[in-house]
């Protein structure tokens, strides 16, 4: 079962959240009142999830998360948040969290979403992330051809971008595609590879943000 660290500077949240997860077989193995503390306690346990509150003291869960990612851990970050829309979940997304849910998710969806980025996927609702994008992302100049930050990617390399982008799971790929799940596996490692990216989460908003993928469509 999954190791979790708990980042949240509420005493009470993370008690309860705690009590939550051990419930339901996960291990606690940390918990930390600040962003600092945070990362401290996942170098130490390389936990295989932290769940990261965005606004702490002495370091936010943003920043923590952008320091997490630039070490390399391996740890995957689901942040916490009370709105979907928050400026701030957009740029944790950015800076190479896993996905997000809301403070006030059920006990059971919360465990389920863990598993899912434990797993090494994103959780993220392709309705919800696309709003987010659109509400706070400048629409990038228009530019001929394939945007300069892509250039290292091949034909395919790109579609299967455009398609996870778009919000399709990779069955919906390899169906587009005509290959099998394995393959578009292969192509998005591929694709985090040459862009230097932590995740599926990042490799959506950089499509959106070099103009790949249009807010809107």
């Amino acid at each position: 079962m999954s190791s979790v660290v708990i980042a949240d500077d509420q005493d009470l949240v993370r008690s309860g959240l705690a009590l939550v997860l051990k419930v339901r077989g996960f291990t606690v193995v940390a918990e930390a009142a600040d962003g600092r503390k945070a990362i401290d306690a996942v170098r130490r346990t390389d936990a295989d999830v932290v769940l990261m509150d965005i606004r702490m003291p002495v370091l936010d869960g943003i920043g923590a998360t952008r320091e997490l990612t630039r070490l390399g851990c391996r740890t995957k970050i689901l942040m916490l948040t009370t709105y979907d829309l928050d400026e701030y979940v957009y740029y944790a997304l950015r800076a190479g969290a896993a996905g997000f849910l809301l403070k006030a998710t059920p006990p059971d969806i919360l465990a389920a979403g863990i598993r899912t980025v434990a797993a090494g996927e994103a959780l993220l609702a392709p309705g919800i992330t696309r709003r987010l994008i659109e509400e706070h992302i400048g629409r990038p100049p228009p530019v001929r051809g394939l945007p300069t930050e892509l250039a290292s990617l091949t034909a395919r390399e790109v579609t299967v971008l455009t398609e996870i982008a778009r919000g399709s799971s990779n069955e919906e790929i390899a169906s587009v595609l005509v290959v099998s799940e394995a393959t578009v596996k292969t192509h998005i490692n591929h694709i985090l590879a040459k862009l230097d990216l932590r995740g599926r989460v990042q490799a959506v908003v950089l499509a959106y943000e070099t103009g790949l993928v249009s807010p809107g469509r």
